[in-house]
């Protein structure tokens, strides 16, 4: 059976995510403590207490899930024995999701994790102002279907400066669109013209993977330039390639592309199931990827550890 770890990105967190890991596991304390002092803040505590309108502020919800996720990993490989070197054949994120694992993988260190999210969050809040920009979930059509709208609302001759592009190709009929709110709105209107099921705004505060980001691309390239990217063992399927990557500058090149690039998870995923990998293990907050992954790869045993519970389960024996 081969296995691929993979991480959440931005929507999964909430409040009181890597509480249990951390009240009853060393191994998760130890995680938290070396993200607070990465960053100088009780990060930890805002994730165990809140309150979640801070927890959800970008800047914060970055860097705390890629905590929550490495501190569910230690704790999986402390009382379990699993080691990612050995037993995972790939690791993939989703978005922020990719720093996490990178940091799993041993390609970037936990502490300079924690600060790239930082300032990558930072950076994509600040990069357009609130209220210019806009992301809405397009349900019930296919990705090359949202392009086409995506791009025909972009070229709208009443909208001026409009943007719209695919920011996440999540698989089974679900696709996200970011750009300008106009011009997201007008593509709206085409989907539910092209019989999508549902059209709806997302609750989020800049447009996300989108060419509108590019400032935010501009200032990840800089603080990419001054961290040590390790080859990642086991390799990392790059959200903008879906495909393997390990060479270290290949993955500073996608990291920075993300930004404003697409975020192409059905394909990475299927990647992953055309390699080999039958089991998606999804560490940390929620379990998003894991019901996407389920409608992805027919077949394919997904499960979520963000707790001790899964933990535990996880570590059972197999009944005969």
């Amino acid at each position: 059976m081969r296995t691929a770890l993979v991480f959440p990105g931005q929507g999964s967190q909430a409040v009181g995510m890597g509480k249990a890991l951390a009240r009853e596991f060393p191994a998760a304390r130890d995680v938290f403590k070396r993200v607070d002092a990465a960053l100088s803040q009780n990060l930890s505590q805002l994730m165990f207490e809140g309150p979640e309108a801070d927890l959800t502020l970008t800047a914060n919800a970055q860097p705390a899930l890629m905590a929550a996720s490495i501190a569910a990993l230690r704790v999986l490989e402390t009382e379990t024995g699993f080691k990612v070197a050995k037993q995972a054949a790939y690791v993939a994120g989703h978005s922020l999701g990719e720093y996490s694992a990178l940091c799993a993988a041993g390609s970037l260190t936990l502490e300079d994790a924690a600060r790239l999210l930082r300032l990558r969050g930072e950076a994509m809040q600040k990069a357009v102002p609130v209220g210019e920009g806009a992301m809405a979930a397009i349900l019930g059509l296919e990705f090359g279907q949202v392009v086409k709208i995506a791009t025909e609302a972009a070229s709208d001759l009443y909208l001026t400066g409009a943007i719209c592009q695919a920011a996440n190709d999540n698989g089974a009929g679900q696709v996200v669109i970011s750009g300008t709110t106009a011009a997201v709105e007008r593509a709206m209107e085409l989907a539910k013209l092209a019989g999508a099921k549902r059209a709806l705004l997302l609750p989020v505060s800049a447009p996300f993977h989108s060419a509108l980001m590019q400032p935010a691309a501009v200032a990840m390239e800089a603080a990419l330039q001054s961290v040590e990217i390790r080859p990642p063992t086991p390799p990392l399927v790059a959200n903008v390639e879906a495909s393997a990557v390990a060479e270290p500058e290949a993955i500073r090149s996608d990291l920075v592309a993300q930004v404003t690039g697409t975020v192409r998870w059905r394909e990475s995923v299927a990647y992953m199931s055309a390699h080999g990998v039958t089991r998606f293990i999804e560490l940390g907050a929620g379990k998003v990827l894991t019901g996407l992954i389920k409608r992805i790869v027919e077949g394919a045993t997904a499960i979520s550890i963000g707790a001790p519970a899964d933990v535990a389960a996880f570590s059972a024996p197999a009944k005969p």
